[in-house]
């Protein structure tokens, strides 16, 4: 006999559709539970993903939980009489507001409360530990969490895994994007941590050697206006191309003749997986969980951190040697079930199940 349908709630700040590696992942997640005949429901502010959630017959609940006294108050109320007329079994908080709120409120016959640790290099990701449950996204990710003081029984590693995602059209019906070429391409937050200044540092490089070579930027973020400036103080500025936010960068990425991640700080990215799938040849620094996404550096070049020279010559011997490249992108593809959503949401519920009361 099958096990009874659960009733999950997740806990977003907003469902907008921007990118965000922390929304992919839990509307990729609510997806496959609701798909699997759950119960599922999201309270966050809204964004553009509610119509998407109606599609699916997840609920979606409005409840705005940014950090303002009177908004806060009013999401307490929200959260506190939710909880009592739905009565879920497991309310999963992805962001830490939503954490602190749910254990502020969850009294009478509480919920499971799992609390998902997303950007562990936020020191704040310590509140996580008031979960029952703390599910990190990483081997990484936990052991951070270890040593910050979270019990050892309280974690719980559920890699993270976007392939088959229903927020991206089938990768198969993808055209490779009509961009400069040979590419060098990333899919990135435009913020200091992705290493963005460290990639345009080490592309001038690049460039240097390889008169042909093109950069593209494929994402939109606050320091978007300053890495620009930095491209056009360089002597390669018409090689550099700002694409800015692509709802679907799956064409940029079959495009790739390398694609690179430069993270400075980086929990276990969901890129890496959809770069994987769309058979790249991947250079990414070894920081955080980037090595357990590449399978320990056996799919992709790994090169350190904040160290724009290591990556210059990795990309410039790469983009030298067509042989290594096609032995990465064959690499890349190897073993990818352990990327794909659905194996995410059989161990996250899973999870569930043997966590429950």
């Amino acid at each position: 006999m099958s096990a009874a349908p659960l009733r999950i709630l997740h806990l977003l700040n907003t469902v907008r559709e921007t990118g965000n590696g922390i929304i992919n992942t839990a509307i990729d997640l609510a997806w496959g539970q609701a798909r699997a005949g759950h119960d599922v429901a999201i309270a966050s502010a809204g964004g553009e993903f509610e119509s998407r959630l109606a599609d699916w017959r997840i609920v979606h609940h409005r409840i705005d939980q940014t950090r303002r006294p009177l908004t806060l108050w009013r999401a307490t109320r929200a959260l506190r009489q939710l909880l009592a007329a739905w009565r879920p079994d497991v309310v999963h908080a992805h962001m830490m507001t939503g954490m602190v709120l749910a254990a502020a409120v969850r009294g009478g016959r509480p919920p499971l409360l799992v609390g998902h640790v997303h950007n562990v290099y936020q020191r704040s990701a310590r509140v996580m530990g008031v979960a029952d449950v703390v599910l990190c996204c990483g081997t990484a990710v936990a052991e951070t969490m270890r040593r910050r003081g979270v019990r050892p029984s309280k974690l719980r590693v559920v890699l993270n895994g976007t392939i088959g995602s229903p927020r991206l059209p089938a990768l198969a019906r993808a055209t490779p994007a009509a961009i400069a070429r040979p590419a060098i391409v990333t899919v990135a937050g435009m913020n200091e941590r992705k290493g963005i200044a460290d990639l345009l540092t080490a592309f001038a490089q690049v460039a240097a050697a390889r008169a042909d070579v093109q950069l593209h930027l494929v994402g939109d973020g606050p320091d978007r206006a300053r890495f620009e400036e930095q491209a056009r103080r360089s002597a390669v500025a018409d090689r550099v191309h700002f694409h800015g936010f692509q709802r679907d960068p799956q064409p940029f990425l079959r495009a790739a003749d390398v694609f690179v991640l430069a993270s400075r700080r980086e929990s276990f990215p969901i890129v890496i997986g959809e770069a994987r799938a769309a058979g790249c040849a991947i250079v990414a620094t070894a920081v955080d969980g980037v090595p357990e996404s590449l399978d320990g550096g056996r799919a992709g070049l790994l090169v350190p951190a904040l160290d724009p020279g290591a990556l210059a010559t990795a990309l410039t011997a790469l983009l030298a040697d067509p042989d290594r490249r096609r032995a990465l992108a064959q690499a890349a593809t190897e073993g990818l079930d352990r990327y794909h959503v659905s194996r995410m949401v059989d161990e996250t519920l899973a999870l569930y199940r043997t966590s429950l009361p």
